[in-house]
């Protein structure tokens, strides 16, 4: 499906109208609408993260102070730092990502690597996608890492390392290929439901005039 290397932006164009997200520097503020999707998926919940707490009320009666032994432990996000496809003979760096100036997924230059939302889950999260994205080619640099994402099948295996050494192994269920205008990222970008794995990139035909793919590929792998 994805030709050869053309001359136009391979990173996820207008991924920010569908993901519904507003992005602050200061300490990243995101706001998902609860609206349905094009694609009939069902309503989901609004999520909103903020920086900001709300002003504290000071109860009637005074609770015992809570030591330091007491409090809960937080739980250290483990990321991902390399991703094997064997079916497509890729092994490719995963690079922390987040967002450019527009709101869109910013992929890494380096086609060769690939980008994980670093403001969602990491690996051995309980809940939530843990999303991946890279560029399919670029004009410079020729193929990407995700050039023949759109050939992994449903049964295949894919493989992710962590900065901890240990490497855990997914089972893919799904491969689905979408126009951008259809796509409902939030689907992908959930941070709720089962733990699994969502890479994306951009496929389908490639439009001259606007530089662009017109479609997303996406692969889903659980844990084995």
């Amino acid at each position: 499906m994805s030709g050869p290397a053309h001359g136009g932006a391979s990173r996820f164009a207008g991924a920010h109208r569908h993901l519904g997200a507003t992005f602050v520097a200061a300490g990243v503020v995101l706001a998902v609408a609860g609206t349905v999707a094009s694609t009939s998926q069902p309503q989901r919940e609004v999520v909103a993260l903020a920086t900001t707490a709300p002003p504290s009320v000071t109860p009637e009666t005074t609770a015992p102070p809570t030591s330091a032994a007491e409090l809960p432990t937080p739980t250290r996000v483990i990321n991902p730092t390399v991703l094997k496809l064997p079916e497509i003979g890729v092994t490719a760096t995963v690079l922390p990502a987040g967002v450019d100036e527009t709101g869109a997924f910013d992929a890494p230059r380096d086609v060769g690597a690939v980008g994980w939302y670093r403001y969602g889950p990491g690996l051995d999260a309980n809940t939530g996608s843990l999303v991946i994205g890279g560029h399919v080619d670029s004009a410079e640099s020729g193929p990407g890492a995700f050039f023949q994402l759109h050939r992994v099948r449903p049964g295949s295996s894919l493989q992710l390392i962590g900065d901890d050494g240990k490497t855990r192994t997914y089972v893919v269920t799904a491969r689905e290929q979408i126009p951008k205008e259809d796509i409902d990222l939030r689907t992908y970008f959930d941070t709720e439901g089962s733990p699994r794995v969502t890479l994306f990139t951009c496929g389908g035909t490639f439009d001259r005039k606007t530089r662009n793919y017109l479609d997303n590929i996406v692969v889903t792998a659980i844990p084995r």
